[in-house]
Parts: C-alpha cells; structure tokens; sequence
C-alpha cells in the first residue's frame, strides 16, 4: 500500500505532486475513463445533443482533476463512474419517456418544408442560407433547395434530408 501511495501520492495536494505521480494518475485515469465509456455506451460522445455535451464537459473537468491532485483521486474515479451512470439512467428513461427525452436531448427542427427554407426556425438556430446550403451539401450531397421534401436540424446537431419524390 506504501508503494501505492508513493507511485500515485494518494495523499499528495496539487501543490507537491511530483511529475511521476502525475504521470501514473494519468495512466490510471485514462484507462479508467476508457472503461467508463465502454460502460455508457457508443452513443455517449458520438453525439451533439445536450445530455452528451454535458457529460464531455463534466466528464472531461472531473477526472482532470484526479490527475492534478485537485480533488482527492478515489472520490474524484468514483465521481466519474457517478456521472457515466446518471448519464446512462437518463439515457434509459429517455427511451421511454418522450418528455424527458426532450429535456434531455432535445427536438428535431424543421429547416426546410416542401423545398422551401423556414426563414424562422433558421433565425432560431442562428443559421443563415448559407449554412443551410451547407448543411444540405454535406447530408444531401445537392446544391439546391427545391430538391428537398424536408430538412431537419437533429438532436445531434446535424442536418438530416429528406429528398422529394421524382415526379
């Protein structure tokens, strides 16, 4: 246990931790965060909707500071294991609950509607034309607007399109 607490000075502040302590935490830390985001899920950073960017944010700002012996380095791995299980309960309770799920992620917005750009919902998001004609490149691979049946701006912040029907 003494080499433990020498190798990772559990009892070490961020004032006397030595490179090679942080160095070892950093090991530790990486796999731990590694396995914690097996545990959440594929979903859990390949996503842009809020609950996902929350826990990249509270995710990444706590287990940081294990590493710095900012925070006690036990109770900092297990705070991270916390918020990996909060995101995956309301993740569950999500699927089958349309109301939190869109508390939690989100709705889809309609940008285009007939071929015809929504001038108010793109004002909402703070999209201009020539983001939406981005947008409508790079899901829809066309140029032009009037070929849309329907875009939406998803949960995860990417823009989906629905082609209209050849006539």
């Amino acid at each position: 246990m003494h080499f433990l607490n020498e190798l990772l000075g559990l009892h070490a502040s961020s004032h006397n931790i030595t490179t090679l302590q942080m160095c070892a935490r950093a090991i530790i830390v990486f796999l731990w965060a590694l396995t914690l985001l097996r545990l959440a899920g594929q979903q859990a950073f390949g996503s842009g909707s809020a609950l996902d960017m929350v826990l990249k944010v509270i995710f990444g700002a706590v287990l940081s500071r294990a590493i710095v012996a900012a925070s006690p380095f036990g109770a900092t791995l297990l705070t991270g294991a916390v918020l990996i299980g909060l995101y995956r309960l309301l993740s569950y309770i999500s699927f089958f609950s349309d109301t939190v799920g869109r508390l939690v992620k989100g709705n889809a917005l309609p940008l285009v509607d007939n071929g015809q750009p929504l001038p108010l919902n793109l004002r909402r998001v703070s999209f201009s034309e020539k983001d939406l004609q981005e947008g409508l490149r790079n899901s829809g691979n066309l140029d032009d607007v009037t070929q849309v049946e329907r875009a939406y701006l998803e949960r995860n912040g990417r823009i989906s399109v629905v082609l209209k029907k050849p006539a």
